[in-house]
């Protein structure tokens, strides 16, 4: 059976491309928008619960409509849900990406005019100019340049990129800097270094990378999975990983946490990202 969380089917309408391979009331091509809020939540249903968090810029095709939402599917990831509808806007270009854990969008360039919003680690913007050490969004609002990098510019230590997120609080299904899981913190950080990845630890697990040997000696950027569960390897005697125990991204020692978390699960993958 075809995965819900991959598969850009509504329940009432699917995407083209899947014509022939399911039973579908009506399909569609879809329309591409960008994500203009802040971020949203992506839902399982109109009403349901969260299952992920989508971050400003992000473009996604739009598959279904119902009551004010909007099924879509994530370009980056392949994710599908709901969201409002309100928080689309037109597609267009992207210039650069949040490279800073979090910073603020203002309504003019001085860091004493109000603050707008608050954006996360790899949201994306188009920039139209700039104003001191302020740049210019596309819709005039404005933002630190120092939190800045060019999209053709990837970071290069995925690592030290989910270092820039410690001590952020554990939110289930959550991908900003305000409230991250433990898959979040694996996306983000391969994301901001130009990396593919899925959203959620099983398809992390399925998609990185074969596993290695039993007994190979960890290193700093290795993953470990657990059922359910995914942590970074910051040195060979260190994990870091958003976490239910401490509630928060943080590290701990690499052979208490597998015997904590072999209560629950064994470690079930060791993985080395190509």
């Amino acid at each position: 059976m075809s995965d819900p969380r991959l598969t850009p089917f509504s329940g009432r309408v699917a995407h083209a491309r899947l014509q022939g391979q399911i039973d579908a009331p009506a399909f569609t091509e879809g329309q591409m928008l960008r994500l203009r809020a802040p971020h949203a939540d992506l839902l399982r249903a109109p009403q349901g619960k969260r299952d992920r968090q989508i971050l400003r810029g992000a473009r996604l095709c739009v598959i279904d409509q119902s009551g004010g939402m909007a099924y879509v599917q994530a370009e980056a990831d392949g994710y599908c849900g709901w969201l409002p509808f309100a928080a689309l806007g037109a597609d267009h270009e992207v210039t650069h990406r949040v490279s800073a854990c979090a910073t603020h969008l203002y309504s003019a360039p001085d860091l004493k005019s109000p603050e707008i919003a608050a954006l996360s680690l790899n949201s994306t913007v188009c920039i139209t100019g700039r104003t001191g050490r302020f740049a210019q969004t596309d819709d005039g609002q404005w933002l630190p340049e120092q939190h800045l990098t060019p999209i053709a510019e990837p970071a290069h230590d995925p690592v030290s990129v989910a270092e820039s997120l410690l001590g952020t609080p554990y939110l289930w299904g959550g991908n900003t800097a305000s409230g991250l899981d433990c898959s979040a913190l694996v996306q983000l950080a391969l994301h901001a270094c130009g990396q593919p990845c899925p959203g959620d630890s099983d398809l992390q697990e399925a998609a990185l990378g074969p596993r290695l040997p039993d007994h190979t000696p960890p290193q700093r950027g290795d993953l470990l999975f657990w059922r359910g569960h995914v942590a970074w390897v910051s040195d060979p005697d260190t994990i870091l990983h958003a976490n239910a125990h401490t509630m928060s991204t943080a590290y701990e020692s690499l052979l208490p946490a597998i015997a904590r978390i072999a209560q629950e699960s064994p470690v079930t993958s060791h993985i080395r990202p190509g």
